[in-house]
């Protein structure tokens, strides 16, 4: 059997983040909800942040260390996303532009909610079993941001400001895919896929939100119980709580992951109270804590789970991780793949906690400034270019150093530099 899955790996949590708990004093909303929602930070997008940059500074690390060859090899570049800034021209284009990748290469674009990230992997990865191009590797890049209003209107679609906000994050997962899975090898054939046509959260508009909450707890509950089912009719003995070492879902928030995860081990292994929370700590809870720090950042949080499970958890040798991928609307799959210790380190290699620790923390004024549009480039914005004065008063020019920034829009056309 052939194998495909992760090579390497990165993720690029943005540069400022705002803690969750003041803004929800900041707002005089339920503290004690939202703890038990378990958030605690989310990544704010600055204005010379977009998809693009996020995409890079996360995909960058990877291209760099690889030889002039390896790097010759990477013959598709996906982008995954709901943030797209053009409706027609990919943004994988400046993505494979600022990497300086091969013109020999598939460039595209896949918008499909929060499960674009594994429509792409799945993609790659069957572009890579297929040995149409033996050797060949691929470049998935989730990225996303949250810069958008709340849709107003009618009573069916109202999504809970108060919620959404502390929720929303911003964030990018780049993925070398290939034959040499180091950091995640995929189990071939091991997936349980599950589709419908809900109403639960959308985008009508390029820079808005519209939802129903409730709806799409449902829907996300229903498609975790399904894609398994799912799975378990294609694996043989797949056992719910014996089968996986741990467990990376897709996280909108911890507190929705520690209830679809309560729900499954009811149903899947009549499990008591007791042994649902010991089991939530041993097999999920490192999966959310990066998840913790960034918000949902939309098509890459199922990934941004499988590397916290990675970084955080215990290997001492090959374990299996199962894999649950959500996106409104609605799409969703349960996969599973093995990881090991030496790509625990090479992960490691990439120091995301520390990245994620250096980000500026803004203030609420920083941060309500940011939210009220000051110096953001919404979608389809002709002219435009970067005013330093938008960019928060207390944060050290240094953060940016090395990475890709946007600086200009001169007629549609996006122009970045190196900070």
């Amino acid at each position: 059997m052939r194998s495909a899955g992760i090579e390497a790996m990165n993720v690029f949590g943005g540069t400022a983040y705002l803690d969750v708990m003041r803004l929800v004093d900041h707002r005089r909303l339920d503290r004690a909800r939202f703890e038990n929602l378990l958030m605690r930070q989310k990544t704010v997008a600055l204005p010379c942040e977009d998809p693009v940059t996020f995409a890079v500074n996360a995909a960058k690390p990877i291209v760099d260390a690889l030889t002039d060859a390896e790097r010759a090899r990477i013959e598709m570049v996906i982008t995954c996303t709901e943030s797209g800034i053009d409706f027609g021209k990919s943004l994988s284009t400046y993505v494979h532009h600022h990497l300086g990748l091969s013109r020999n290469c598939r460039l595209f674009e896949i918008k499909n909610a929060c499960y674009s990230g594994t429509a792409g992997f799945q993609t790659a990865v069957n572009f890579v079993l297929s040995q149409a191009s033996p050797g060949a590797k691929a470049l998935v890049v989730t990225t996303d941001i949250s810069r958008f209003t709340v849709v107003d209107g009618g009573d069916a679609l109202t999504e809970d400001w108060s919620f959404a906000e502390p929720s929303s994050g911003a964030g990018a997962v780049a993925m070398l895919v290939s034959d040499t899975p180091t950091v995640f090898e995929v189990d071939a054939g091991a997936n349980g896929y599950y589709g419908h046509e809900v109403m639960d959260t959308c985008r009508p508009t390029a820079d808005s939100e519209a939802g129903d909450a409730d709806l799409s707890l449902l829907s996300y509950l229903d498609c975790c119980e399904q894609t398994f089912l799912e799975y378990q009719r294609r694996v043989a003995d797949a056992d719910y709580r014996a089968t996986f070492h741990h467990l990376a879902f897709h996280t909108p928030f911890g507190g929705m992951v520690k209830g679809a995860h309560r729900t499954m081990m009811r149903k899947m292994s009549k499990s008591s109270r007791a042994e649902v929370e010991s089991d939530f700590l041993e097999r999920v809870e490192p999966g959310i804590r990066y998840c913790q720090r960034t918000g949902n950042i939309m098509g890459g949080t199922v990934f941004l789970s499988l590397a916290s499970t990675i970084d955080n958890c215990s290997i001492d040798a090959p374990r299996r991780v199962g894999v649950f991928s959500y996106g409104s609307g609605c799409c969703s799959e349960f996969y599973s793949g093995v990881i090991t210790p030496d790509g625990r380190e090479m992960l490691r290699g990439m120091e995301i906690a520390r990245h994620l620790d250096a980000r500026h923390e803004l203030t609420i004024p920083e941060y309500e400034d940011l939210l009220s549009g000051g110096g953001a480039v919404t979608f389809g914005t002709r002219n435009w270019k970067l005013d330093p004065a938008t960019l928060p008063a207390g944060m050290a020019t240094g953060r940016m150093t090395g990475r890709l920034i946007l600086q200009e829009i001169n007629e549609f056309h996006r122009e970045y530099v190196w900070a």
